[in-house]
């Protein structure tokens, strides 16, 4: 009597019990990992920097619109330099005096014109060359609303015809769509690399499937599920991103340290409200759990609809 094939009594001893580490030496691995550890690690490195940068512009953009959400600011247009520094002490007593502003600041000339020395030079500001309207910040108990704007100034202008009142956040409007669009930007990216991971570990699934089809065949005739078959390649796709999920965490967290120090060498105000928090860095680090899940979802798919179509 001719004795049944090695491979077939190898794999009838390993589907008792059908599980844990008998399972996964049904098919077998190759000597190398193969690129998916790589890829995995590149994708997640670019997710956990693009997350950083959204992050980090959403802060940004709160805390700016928190600190200018109740401030404005008076411009005193008058070209006789004592007549609008009287108006601008004259529109400070009358802010300071309105219930719904909290703090009054006249700007020095000085401040304005080392602003300005950028653009129109010092010598120009300093010796009057050009006149430099007078400022006045105030801050109010509320939000610099339309309204609110618009009575101020309108309170103002009976005594002081010069004078216009603006919300600071106003100015800003521009700038806060800019960076809000650089956030969207990031979030699209995450979304594209998360396909590209997915795409990845689909490709490495595909290719794996194909290689030990015939010896899935065989464990299928020996009364294996499309379930147990598929956790075989989906535990081996987690270890794989696992790995590659470490290496792209510790690459990322490098690259936002090192750029962290940069901003925060400029010292800026700005700049410093778009520092990390401690919960901000927990998601960053949950990122590769994600990106370990999507794997298995992806590898489970990918087997499950390649031995559908197989059977």
């Amino acid at each position: 009597m001719k004795r049944p094939p090695l491979i077939g009594r190898s794999l009838a001893r390993d589907l008792v019990p059908f599980g844990g580490k008998r399972v996964d030496r049904l098919v077998p691995r190759s000597g190398s990992r193969g690129p998916i550890p790589w890829v995995i690690a590149i994708m997640i490195a670019l997710t956990v920097m693009a997350s950083a940068a959204g992050i980090a512009l959403g802060n940004l953009i709160d805390r700016a619109e928190s600190d200018l959400s109740g401030a404005l600011t008076v411009q005193i247009i008058e070209a006789n330099a004592e007549v609008r520094d009287a108006q601008a002490q004259r529109a400070a007593e009358l802010l300071i005096a309105d219930s719904a502003v909290t703090s009054v600041r006249v700007v020095p000339q000085e401040e304005l014109a080392q602003l300005l020395d950028p653009w129109i030079g010092d010598t120009a500001a300093s010796q009057g060359g050009i006149p430099i309207p007078a400022l006045v910040d105030a801050e109010l108990a509320g939000v610099a609303s339309t309204e609110e704007t618009a009575r101020l100034n309108a309170m103002l202008l009976e005594e002081i015809p010069t004078a216009r009142v603006d919300a600071q956040s106003a100015w800003l409007r521009p700038v806060y769509d800019a960076l809000s669009s650089l956030r969207y930007m990031a979030l699209g990216l995450i979304v594209l690399l998360a396909l590209g991971s997915a795409a990845a570990v689909w490709l490495a699934a595909r290719s794996a499937f194909s290689t030990h089809k015939q010896t899935i065949e065989i464990v299928h005739l020996l009364g294996g599920t499309d379930r147990q078959i598929a956790q075989i390649f989906q535990r081996r796709v987690a270890f794989d991103a696992l790995l590659g999920g470490a290496a792209g965490l510790g690459l990322g967290s490098v690259a936002i340290w090192l750029v962290g120090g940069r901003f925060a060498a400029i010292d800026s105000g700005i700049v410093t409200g778009g520092n990390l928090r401690l919960t901000d860095w927990a998601l960053l680090f949950a990122i590769p759990l994600g990106g370990i899940a999507l794997a298995m979802l992806t590898a489970r798919a990918t087997v499950i609809s390649a031995l559908r179509r197989m059977l």
